[in-house]
């Protein structure tokens, strides 16, 4: 443990401070494709019983029509997120008539390309804006990439906490740039650790073998219809999932959120030839938002954001720029097939030790080699990760992921150590036990065990992720919502119902001067 963790834990173990960190704020997104009864991705509409994807706070949709998104308020006790995310899962369970939820990351059967339903949000020019950003994500990276499922962790320390530190430590800066840095310096150490994570919750080391139809893989076999890594953890996280040629040479500096929101500027302004081949419109039909690096700066695809809450018609970029960060968006984290919401509470606990050591712990700036270095590590283990004897690279010298896993895991501890006292209890070093575990043990990951399943069960990739997302949806249809959360929920939705309306019928001007204008808004307010 550093000096500088040591110190920052003290002063927040002290007795005037130590019920500071019983405000941290967690929030869960989830994503989950609907399916018919045979598993096929369902080609059915958006259910008008849940509300407008648009303007629904709680329910949404991501790419597709078909990828649902549900979404909760950020809690001081994570538990309370994970139990309005199972209501959310009931509320939709009562409305999705046959159709069900696949609980993989990786999808089901897909239809053709051509039949993949891109996200429909209505005719107002935000609406028309979400579904034309869409259609460009279609065109530049495929609609299957674009049906995987993960779920994304929003985390925030408390806001005392900064000028806490600072003060503590001397630091003159503006407040707001004190934080911003103090977070950027958590993405940091987060990508220089964060291959543990997808040791300890990766969750797809298989695939269905129609989601690579056509296309050039180095995948083995596992019986019918599966192709698998026999040691990967995440192939959602590899290159198979989540990449693009113009990205790859996109790697935004993390070393201070000025340089960092400089990248992105560059990339939404920086016209890419490929996509200049394809076109803004065909024959009057819009293709794409622009034809630079990234439409938008929501589409750089990274395993962690600095995030800040936008106003009404700011898009993100602006709200950084203008405000600073108020919290990381952890987006690297599998659907757990054998949970019914995906994730649970040990993991969340987990998270919350593993992110607030990553905001204390020292986090030097990361040069270009230490950079390269952070992305071969989760490269390797999200393929690798189970291999026996696994070596990665720290500061250039081989490593062996199991021992340095264990490593931080004790350096974690004092982190987990400060929570439990903060809580009154031990559910953070029971959380840490169980990464422990697993780290001593890697059958008792969630990717061996997938894989497990399929070999004792003699399951193919389908059928096991059909068999679980039968099992999930009996226990979600088996516990109906009392009828007053029903009605509430209800009531949500013919509240986004009516405020889409609204935001139609008070449209003014025309789509073309609104996405110019949307373009042009990359500068702070």
């Amino acid at each position: 443990m550093s000096d500088l963790l040591s110190r920052r834990l003290a002063l927040l173990d002290s007795a005037e401070q130590r019920d500071l960190l019983r405000h941290c704020r967690h929030g869960l997104e989830k994503e989950s494709l609907r399916v018919d009864p045979a598993g096929h991705l369902a080609l059915t509409p958006h259910p008008q019983a849940l509300g407008s994807a648009l303007t629904h706070a709680q329910i949404t949709t991501d790419y597709s029509e078909a990828l649902l998104e549900f979404i909760t308020a950020a809690e001081e006790d994570p538990a309370r997120s994970l139990d309005e995310l199972d209501a959310i899962h009931r509320f939709a369970y009562a409305n999705l008539g046959e159709e069900k939820l696949w609980t993989h990351s990786m999808p089901c059967q897909l239809p053709a390309e051509a039949e993949i339903p891109i996200a429909e949000y209505g005719s107002s020019h935000i609406g028309q804006i979400k579904h034309v950003y869409r259609k460009g994500l279609a065109v530049r990276y495929g609609k299957a990439m674009q049906c995987i499922a993960g779920i994304h962790y929003n985390f925030s320390l408390p806001e005392a906490l900064w000028p806490l530190l600072q003060a503590a430590e001397g630091d003159t800066s503006p407040a707001q740039d004190y934080q911003s840095e103090r977070y950027v310096a958590l993405i940091r150490n987060f990508r220089r650790y964060s291959w543990l994570l997808m040791y300890l919750f990766g969750a797809s080391p298989a695939v269905c073998a129609s989601f690579l139809k056509d296309r050039e893989h180095h995948l083995e076999t596992l019986g019918e219809g599966t192709l698998y890594l026999p040691w990967a953890t995440s192939l959602r996280m590899s290159d198979l999932g989540y990449q693009n040629n113009a990205q790859a040479s996109l790697r935004p500096c993390y070393n201070d959120l000025d340089s960092y929101l400089a990248s992105l500027r560059q990339a939404v302004s920086t016209p890419y030839p490929p996509y200049e081949a394809i076109g803004l419109q065909r024959d009057g039909e819009w293709q794409q938002l622009n034809t630079n690096v990234l439409q938008i700066e929501n589409e750089f695809y990274s395993s962690i954001r600095p995030k800040r809450v936008a106003n009404a018609g700011e898009r993100p970029i602006q709200a950084l720029g203008a405000r600073g960060v108020q919290y990381v968006e952890v987006r690297c984290l599998d659907i757990d097939p054998f949970l019914p919401l995906g994730i649970d509470l040990v993991a969340a606990r987990f998270l919350d030790a593993f992110l607030l050591f990553c905001a204390l712990e020292d986090s030097p700036s990361m040069p270009g080699d230490e950079c390269r270095e952070c992305t071969a590590n989760f490269a390797l283990t999200v393929k690798e990760g189970r291999r026996p004897g696994l070596q990665l690279s720290r500061h250039g010298e081989p490593r062996e992921l199991k021992a340095w896993g264990l490593e931080l895991l004790e350096r974690l501890a004092t982190c987990a150590a400060l929570l439990d006292r903060t809580h009154s209890g031990d559910l953070h070093q029971q959380a840490l036990n169980a990464q422990r575990a697993k780290l001593q043990d890697a059958s008792l990951t969630p990717s061996a065990r997938v894989l497990r399943s399929l070999r004792e069960d003699h399951l193919s990739f389908f059928a096991f992720a059909q068999r679980q997302s039968e099992r999930h949806a009996a226990w979600f249809r088996g516990r109906p919502l009392d009828a007053e959360s029903q009605a509430a929920f209800a009531q949500s939705a013919r509240d986004s119902l009516a405020a889409q309306a609204t935001l139609e019928r008070e449209q003014q001007g025309s789509f073309e001067e609104f996405v110019e204008h949307y373009m042009a808004a990359i500068e702070p307010t």
